[in-house]
């Protein structure tokens, strides 16, 4: 929806009816541009404008120094956008696949949307000591995107492992080298 100046999208929302006076509506809204997040509160009959947004799949081609390249998988359409404006690119290595959320009328690109989770390979680590593992201890790890990890003692070169890309965690290995 369109509001404030900005797009904004709509995260919770409550109808309440009190005893006396008009109902409202509460609501928790994000901004699809920078992700700041406030409470509104909307008397009844106040109007907003809606905006059409497309979710679009683009595969990562490759960062220089204009910024991130992407593809559009259905168009072949390159999109380029700066570093500051994909949040969790430190997780995205080449050929990967994310969501860009263009706006519709003007092709706009807004925000994008990295996957939840991603598999990469361990390029640099140091061997884990034997027995060392009961304590529950990590160590750093990088992987194929460039991207520092802790991972379990366990964890060696060569293997592949999930990562939330939310927080930034090690969640399982996929497969040892």
């Amino acid at each position: 929806m369109s509001w404030n100046n900005g797009i904004w999208t709509i995260i919770e929302f409550q109808h309440v009816k009190p005893g006396k006076g008009g109902a409202f509506v509460r609501t928790k809204l994000k901004n699809v541009a920078n992700g700041k997040v406030v409470d509104n509160t909307f008397r009844a009959g106040e109007k907003v404008d809606q905006v059409r947004v497309e979710r679009r799949g683009h595969q990562f081609l490759y960062q220089d120094d204009l910024g991130l390249h992407f593809m559009n998988t259905d168009t072949y359409e390159q999109v380029n956008l700066p570093l500051d404006a994909v949040a969790g690119r430190e997780y995205i290595k080449e050929g990967a696949t994310i969501d860009i959320i263009m706006h519709a009328e003007t092709d706009q690109a807004l925000t994008t949307e990295i996957p939840l989770a991603v598999e990469l390979l361990v390029t640099q680590c140091d061997p884990g000591l034997k027995g060392d593992t009961a304590t529950g201890a990590t160590k750093p790890a990088t992987v194929e995107s460039g991207a520092t990890i802790y991972v379990p003692l366990f964890i060696n070169e060569g293997d592949v492992i999930k990562v939330n890309t939310d927080k930034g965690d090690y969640v399982t290995r996929i497969s040892a080298a």
